[in-house]
């Protein structure tokens, strides 16, 4: 006996566009006790310049530091008072700052994540604090080999430009910011029509748009600007230092978020090194031994992208590693079979419909989707793309990942004897 496979209903998504700008979207789940609301800002770190790089992290890390009408404890205590939580991240492109509370609890956490945004003090001592901390959190990064090697990897592929430079930004940025800094970073980039304030679970859409736009009375209508558009140049980056271990990163141009090849560069990405059963984790750890540690996974922006392959090996295997590793990318262009694909399908729809069943999920996808799509792209409309990936599909992605564009390819360790990204690009094409 066969049975259909599950599709749920599709969420229950309002969108209401406040007269200032502000996007409201909701998406309620019946049965639910707790809401999770936040604020998304198109303000990452590609819409930094070069003296700015750092400046949207500092400014998510000073956002619960304090208001003119709440210190930074009481922030934490009006939370923490109802059994709720605050945070907050910086990506490339956006900013966030998010809650989960009981539901009769969202208008308090609306309230203190719109004073956070709209009110903060940026006090001099509280400025030269979380300074430190953000040093120490780049130290750690620096002392991460498998952190910094991919800062490397996206600086080696997008250099000289906003896309390519890390989001906690370099040290010397980092001792230099003062308050002017911030605030003029927060007036030009967090303009009310970059902002997307997204609530799911217990939510009424409606008493929820009008506290939205009482919160936002008043902000003002500017242009936030925009970003430049980036460009993929690929190389290489090696840096030799005795570890144990030899880190690698190999990158390719990949598309972004908005092309018509995202599903077929995430499930190709997936055959090649997105789980257990993969080729890579198959053939270069089970069957070779040659590593602990090997994934391929693409990141997606708004104009370009970029898939990647990272593994941690000995130096004196890691030639063996890149040979293998481009063996089997070449593999699934030529030899993907029906039941990979299939297999590559389940977990991306298995993940797509996990996600749905908890109220963080949903709302983060609908700040990301009207932020990307300018609408809230349909589960089904999704299902449908992910079914409609074949074996050309995949031929056709592959082919042009591995025959366009230098790669990229950044090594850390005792990488002597690895490849230059040429030899690589060479065997590829042969």
């Amino acid at each position: 006996m066969t049975t259909e496979p599950f599709l749920p209903p599709e969420p229950q998504i309002q969108i209401t566009t406040l007269p200032c700008g502000v996007r409201v979207v909701t998406d309620s789940m019946p049965g639910l006790a707790s809401t999770t609301l936040g604020i998304w800002v198109a303000a990452g770190s590609r819409h930094e310049t070069e003296p700015e790089n750092g400046l949207a992290h500092f400014l998510e890390h000073m956002a619960f530091k304090g208001t003119h009408q709440r210190s930074a404890r009481q922030i934490a205590e009006e939370i923490e008072d109802v059994g709720g939580y605050l945070n907050a991240y910086t990506s490339r492109e956006a900013t966030a700052y998010y809650a989960r509370v009981l539901a009769e609890d969202s208008p308090r956490a609306l309230d203190l994540l719109g004073d956070i945004l709209r009110n903060p003090v940026f006090n001099a001592e509280d400025i030269e604090v979380e300074r430190g901390v953000i040093l120490q959190e780049i130290g750690q990064c620096h002392d991460t080999p498998d952190d910094v090697v991919f800062d490397w990897a996206q600086e080696c592929a997008y250099p000289d430009q906003a896309m390519g430079r890390p989001i906690l930004g370099p040290s010397t940025n980092i001792a230099a910011f003062q308050r002017d800094a911030l605030e003029g970073f927060m007036r030009r980039r967090y303009a009310p029509d970059r902002m997307i304030v997204a609530a799911a679970g217990a939510i009424d859409h409606d008493s929820f748009a009008a506290l939205v736009k009482e919160r936002f009375a008043g902000i003002g209508c500017f242009d936030g600007g925009g970003s430049d558009a980036a460009r993929y140049v690929g190389g290489e980056h090696r840096v030799e230092k005795d570890l144990e271990q030899a880190h690698l990163v190999l990158g390719f141009e990949a598309p972004s978020y908005r092309d018509p090849d995202f599903f077929a560069a995430q499930i190709y990405a997936t055959v090649l090194g997105g789980g257990m059963s993969s080729r890579l984790f198959q053939e270069v750890r089970e069957q070779r031994g040659l590593c602990y540690t090997i994934s391929a996974s693409p990141a997606h922006y708004a104009d370009t992208g970029i898939l990647s392959i990272y593994a941690g090996t000995g130096g004196d295997q890691l030639r063996e590693l890149i040979d293998v590793s481009l063996d089997q990318m070449r593999s699934v262009v030529d030899t993907v079979s029906d039941a990979e694909i299939a297999r590559a399908r389940a977990q991306i729809r298995a993940g797509l419909l996990m996600g749905l069943e908890t109220p963080s999920s949903r709302c983060e996808r609908l700040s990301r989707s009207l932020m990307a799509h300018g609408r809230i792209v349909p589960v089904a409309e999704l299902l449908e793309k992910i079914d409609a990936v074949d074996k050309a599909a995949i031929a056709r992605f592959g082919e042009q990942l591995l025959t366009g564009n230098l790669p990229t390819l950044t090594l850390y360790g005792p990488v002597a004897a690895a490849h230059g990204v040429e030899e690589i690009q060479a065997r590829l094409a042969a």
